[in-house]
C-alpha cells in the first residue's frame, strides 16, 4: 500500500465524518455492544443465549436480508445439535489457532450441519437461506467477540480497497489472515488521527453503543472508500 495514497484516503474520511455526524452505519456498534454484553459460551440455554447476542433496535440487515438468514439457519443447528454448536464457536474463538484454519473449519462444519438438515426436511424454504457469502457471517462472529482484532469481511471491497490504496499484489482468492493484517495496520493509521477519533467517538451513544477499540471503524472507512 501507498503511504500517500493512505493518507489522503483519511483525509476524505474524515471530511465525510464531519459532513455526516448522524449515520445509518453506527447501528454496528449498538450489536457489538449487545454481542459483548450477552454472549456466553458457557451458557446453560445456549440457543437463547446466541439469540439475545445478536440483536439491533434499528435493523436486522447484518444477519437477515433477501436470501440471507444465517442467523435463522444457526438457530436450527442449535435446535439440533446445541453442545457440538457449542464446540465449533469455542473452536472459532480459540485466538491460539490460525485464524484461517480456525474459519475453515467452522464454515466446514456449518456445511456439514445444513447438509443434513437438508436430508431431515427436503421441503423446508430455510435450507435455502444459509451464509451466501460464508466468510461474512463468520468475520462478524469474530468482530463481534473480539473487535480490537477483526472486521467483518468483505472480499470484493478488500480487493478495491487494496486497488485505491496503491498495492499491487491483489488478492485472487479469499485471504483472511492477510484481511485482518490489513484492517490492523489501518486502524493504526486512523487512531493516530486525534480530531477523526473524536469525530467518530461524537457520533456514538454512551449505553448504546460500544466505546472501546473496534475494527469496525476501519470497515466503515474501506467502505467509505469502496462505495458503501
Amino acid at each position: 500500500m501507498n503511504l500517500k495514497k493512505i493518507q489522503e484516503a483519511l483525509q476524505q474520511y474524515k471530511n465525510f465524518l464531519r459532513a455526516n455526524l448522524r449515520q445509518l452505519s453506527v447501528y454496528k456498534w449498538e450489536s457489538l455492544q449487545i454481542f459483548q454484553q450477552r454472549w456466553d459460551i458457557e451458557a446453560e440455554d445456549f440457543k437463547a443465549m446466541y439469540d439475545q447476542s445478536l440483536q439491533n433496535s434499528h435493523t436486522r440487515r447484518l444477519w437477515k436480508r433477501e436470501n440471507y438468514e444465517p442467523k435463522q439457519m444457526m438457530l436450527k443447528f442449535i435446535e439440533g445439535q446445541p453442545d457440538y454448536v457449542r464446540f465449533l464457536f469455542k473452536d472459532l474463538f480459540r485466538e491460539k489457532a490460525e485464524v484461517e484454519g480456525r474459519v475453515g473449519r467452522f464454515i466446514f462444519h456449518c456445511d456439514e450441519l445444513l447438509r443434513e438438515y437438508k436430508q431431515a426436511h427436503p421441503r423446508s424454504i430455510e435450507n435455502n437461506h444459509f451464509h451466501d457469502d460464508n466468510y461474512q457471517m463468520v468475520s462478524l462472529y469474530l468482530a463481534f467477540r473480539y473487535p480490537e482484532n477483526y472486521a467483518p469481511y468483505d472480499f470484493e471491497k478488500f480487493k478495491k480497497l487494496l486497488k485505491l490504496l496503491g498495492s499491487k499484489d491483489l488478492p485472487k482468492v479469499n485471504e483472511v489472515a492477510r484481511f485482518y493484517k490489513v484492517m490492523r495496520t489501518l486502524y493504526q493509521f486512523l487512531e493516530k488521527d486525534e480530531e477523526l477519533i473524536q469525530l467518530h467517538q461524537r457520533r456514538l451513544l454512551p449505553g448504546k453503543h460500544f466505546q472501546g477499540k473496534s475494527l469496525l471503524l476501519v470497515e466503515d472507512f474501506y467502505r467509505y472508500l469502496t462505495g458503501g
